[in-house]
C-alpha cells in the first residue's frame, strides 16, 4: 500500500477500473485531481466549458460503450455540465463526474463557488449524486458507479469531493472484481414467448438502444418469427436496412400506429417507447406486449405490458432465439416496401429540401461511420431517412432535447475511437452554443467534419410557431461569418454551393489534418 492525495488516489484507482480518458477543465478548487492524471496514465482533455465536457465524456461513452468520466469545480463546473448529465439521464449513457465541493458550507457565507446545495442539484439530473466525506467513501462511490454502469440501466451519477478531503493523504483504493452473470428467465417462459411469435400472424419487433449490445440479435428473432421491424432512432441500424419486412426508423410516424393495429403480439427489447420514440401517447396496439428491460419502471409505465421481463436484452434474446423455429407470418415486404416510400415522402414534405443533403452524405461516408447530431432540422429528417447498416453508430439528443450536443460529443467520439471516422452535424444555432470548443478538436487535430446546416432562422419553431397560428417572433437571430470563425479557431472551412461540392468536403475533410467546418444552406442542394 502506498499514500498519496485522494485526488491523485482517484486517478489511479479510475485508471485500474479502465478508465483511460478524462475530460475536464482544471481550477484551483479540483487542482489536486490533476496531481494523479499523468502519473496514473490516464488522457486529459481540456474542454472550454464544462459543459463541453460533459458532452465530450457522453460522446466518448457512447462511441466506445466505456464509461465516460469528467473532472469539474465546486459551484459553476458543476452547474455547466448539468445539461450534458441531464441528457445523459434521458438517454442511458454511462457518465461518472466528480466534483470538488467546499469542506463546510453552513456556517460560512461568501466562499468562493459557494452555492446552496450542490449534492442537490446534481441530485436533480443524475441518477445519484452523492457527497464522499472519506476517502474509503469515494472509493465505494466509483465502484458503485462502475458496477451500475455494467448491471442495470447506465445512467450518470455525480460524486462531490470536499476540497481538503482531495488535498488529506489516503492509502491506494481497494482492489475490487465483481464476477457478473445475468440469468436468463425461466425455460418454460421463454418457450411460451417463442411460441406466441412463431404462432403469431402479423407478429412486430421494436429495437431501442438498450438492445445495442445485443447485436442482430433481435432482428435474428424477428426473421425467425416472420415479423416486421421497427427501431427507435437510438436502436437505428440493429436490422439490416435492406431485410424486406424492416421499417427502419420510422416508428414516430403515425401510420406506424396502424402497423400496430394489425399486430397480434408485439416484442420491444430494450426501450423505455417514449414521447420522443413515438410521438404519441401509445404504440396502438390492443394484442399481448412483450417488454424486456433493465429498468423496472419500464416495464410498469403507461403501455401496460401484458408479458414484462426484467432482463438484461442480450441474454433474454440469446435464449429466445435457441427456442424459435423459422415460421412464416402474413406481413407482406411489398407493404413494408410501399409505405417506407410513402412515409419517406411526407418526412421530405414536412421539412423541404434537406432530403437530398441526407441522401448525398450518405453516398459518401464510410459505412463504419461514427454520427453524432445535433437537434436541428437536418437531424430529423435523417432520423427517419438515412440508413445505417450497424447499430450505436448513430447518436443524436433524444429526450433532454440539448442544443449545443453535437460538436462537443463527436470530439469526445473521435478521441474514442481513433482513425475510425466521426462526422459531427449542427444547425446553424445550436453550433452557437458551444462553438468555442472547436479550440478543443483543433488542439487535438481532429480529422473531423462538422456540418453547419444553416437556413438562418430557428425554422422548425417558426414553423410550430405557424401551425399554431401564433406570429413567429424571435426565431431570426444574426449569425456571425461561419468560416471565419472556424478559421479563427484555426480549423479548416468550406461553404460548398452544390450537393457534388458538398460530397467533396466531406471526404477531403474526413482524412484533413484538423477539423473542418462545411457550412450548407437551403441552396446547396438546389445547385
Amino acid at each position: 500500500m502506498s499514500t498519496k492525495p485522494l485526488g491523485a488516489q482517484l486517478s489511479h484507482m479510475l485508471k485500474n477500473r479502465g478508465v483511460e480518458v478524462i475530460f475536464g477543465i482544471p481550477g484551483v478548487h479540483n487542482q489536486e485531481m490533476y496531481r494523479g492524471i499523468e502519473e496514473a496514465g490516464i488522457t486529459h482533455v481540456l474542454a472550454r466549458n464544462e459543459q463541453g465536457a460533459g458532452f465530450m465524456a457522453d460522446g466518448y461513452a457512447r462511441a466506445t460503450g466505456k464509461p465516460g468520466v469528467a473532472y469539474v469545480i465546486t459551484g459553476p463546473g458543476l452547474c455547466n455540465i448539468m445539461n450534458p448529465i441531464g441528457q445523459a439521464y434521458s438517454d442511458s449513457v454511462p457518465m461518472l463526474v466528480i466534483a470538488s465541493c467546499l469542506d463546510e458550507s453552513v456556517a460560512t457565507r461568501g466562499q468562493l463557488h459557494q452555492m446552496l446545495d450542490q449534492e442537490g442539484a446534481g441530485a436533480t439530473v443524475a441518477q445519484w449524486s452523492q457527497t464522499a466525506r472519506t476517502a474509503d467513501a469515494a472509493y465505494h462511490l466509483v465502484d458503485r458507479a462502475m458496477l451500475e454502469f455494467q448491471t442495470s440501466r447506465p445512467r450518470p451519477k455525480v460524486m462531490n469531493v470536499p476540497i481538503a478531503l482531495l488535498e488529506g493523504n489516503a492509502e491506494d483504493a481497494p482492489d475490487h472484481k465483481v464476477q457478473i452473470a445475468f440469468d436468463a428467465p425461466e425455460a418454460s417462459q421463454i418457450e411460451r414467448f417463442a411460441r406466441m411469435l412463431q404462432d403469431a400472424r402479423h407478429p412486430v419487433v421494436i429495437l431501442g438502444g438498450g438492445a445495442v449490445r445485443s447485436g442482430d440479435l433481435g432482428a435474428q428473432i424477428a426473421d425467425a418469427a416472420g415479423a416486421v421491424v421497427f427501431t427507435t432512432y437510438a436502436g437505428r441500424g440493429l436490422c439490416a436496412e435492406d431485410a424486406p419486412l424492416n421499417f427502419g426508423g420510422t416508428l414516430g410516424r403515425g401510420g406506424s400506429a396502424d402497423i400496430m393495429a394489425q399486430a397480434d403480439v408485439v416484442l420491444v427489447l430494450g426501450s423505455e417507447l417514449s414521447e420522443c420514440d413515438l410521438w404519441r401517447d401509445g404504440l396502438g396496439h390492443t394484442c399481448p406486449l412483450i417488454r424486456v428491460d433493465l429498468d423496472p419502471e419500464v416495464l410498469i409505465d403507461r403501455h401496460r405490458a401484458t408479458d414484462p421481463v426484467l432482463a438484461d436484452c442480450s441474454v433474454f434474446s440469446e435464449a429466445l432465439l435457441a427456442a424459435m423455429s423459422p415460421s412464416d407470418s402474413d406481413w407482406k415486404p411489398a407493404t413494408v416496401a410501399s409505405l417506407r416510400a410513402q412515409w419517406r415522402r411526407e418526412t421530405d414534405m414536412d421539412r423541404p429540401g434537406i432530403l437530398p443533403l441526407v441522401d448525398a452524405l450518405r453516398a459518401v461516408l464510410p459505412p463504419e461511420t461514427m454520427v453524432f447530431s445535433d437537434m436541428t432540422q437536418f437531424a430529423y429528417v435523417a432520423n427517419e431517412t438515412f440508413p445505417m447498416d450497424r447499430g450505436g453508430h448513430w447518436h443524436h439528443p433524444s429526450g433532454f432535447g440539448t442544443l449545443g450536443y453535437a460538436l462537443p460529443a463527436a470530439i469526445g467520439g473521435k478521441v474514442g475511437v481513433g482513425d475510425q471516422p466521426v462526422v459531427s452535424i449542427n444547425g446553424d444555432s445550436g453550433f452557437q452554443y458551444n462553438v468555442q470548443e472547436l479550440a478543443t478538436a483543433v488542439e487535438l487535430g481532429l480529422s473531423l467534419p462538422i456540418i453547419v446546416w444553416d437556413n438562418g432562422k430557428l425554422k422548425e419553431i417558426e414553423d410550430s410557431m405557424t401551425a399554431a397560428q401564433i406570429a413567429p417572433n424571435a426565431v431570426i437571430a444574426r449569425n456571425p461569418e461561419f468560416l471565419r470563425l472556424a478559421e479563427a479557431y484555426g480549423a479548416h472551412a468550406v461553404a460548398p454551393r452544390s450537393i457534388a461540392a458538398f460530397q467533396q468536403a466531406v471526404t477531403a475533410a474526413l482524412s484533413a489534418d484538423g477539423p473542418t467546418l462545411i457550412h450548407i444552406t437551403p441552396e446547396t442542394a438546389q445547385a
